[in-house]
């Protein structure tokens, strides 16, 4: 099977709609990889930068070749206020991985790049801001990559 490597960096964000009245905002952002809920890595919490926080967390994917050849695979962004009774949404980021492949390509196969933050079907305020990587094709052995996926260790 056709992988890739993708690296993705979040730096930060910028004039988030604050959605904490009394009590700063402490923001994180949880990252999947289509509708895959097991694709889920999620940055610390920024705890200082309240609207505009920045993380520099590299997170790193393998994916599908077939994943950067269709429209229909999407990054996916959210944002976070951290609470006791539970986080607060702010809203996402949306993109497919073909467009980041395009757009990265021709530039050794990274780019940066800053994408509005959505709330619904609405630009909500505030704007995020990442670097990425596409690593080269490589051929992985399916149950190889089974396991890199579900992070299983065989004994």
């Amino acid at each position: 099977m056709e992988c890739r490597k993708f690296e993705i960096t979040l730096i930060s964000a910028n004039n988030l709609e604050n959605v904490r009245r009394i009590c700063k905002m402490k923001v994180h952002a949880r990252v999947s990889i289509g509708s895959d809920p097991e694709t889920e890595k999620r940055t610390p919490t920024d705890k200082h930068g309240e609207t505009n926080p920045a993380w520099n967390f590299t997170m790193n994917y393998t994916i599908n070749e077939s994943m950067v050849q269709n429209y229909n695979t999407m990054l996916v962004i959210k944002l976070y206020c951290k609470r006791k009774l539970g986080d607060r949404y702010i809203g996402e980021v949306h993109t497919p991985m073909k467009e980041l492949f395009d757009c990265a390509y021709p530039n050794d196969g990274t780019a940066l790049m800053t994408f509005p933050v959505q709330k619904g079907c609405v630009n909500s305020q505030g704007a995020l801001r990442i670097s990425y990587k596409f690593g080269e094709k490589v051929m992985i052995d399916k149950l190889l990559l089974a396991q890199s996926v579900a992070n299983w260790s065989f004994r």
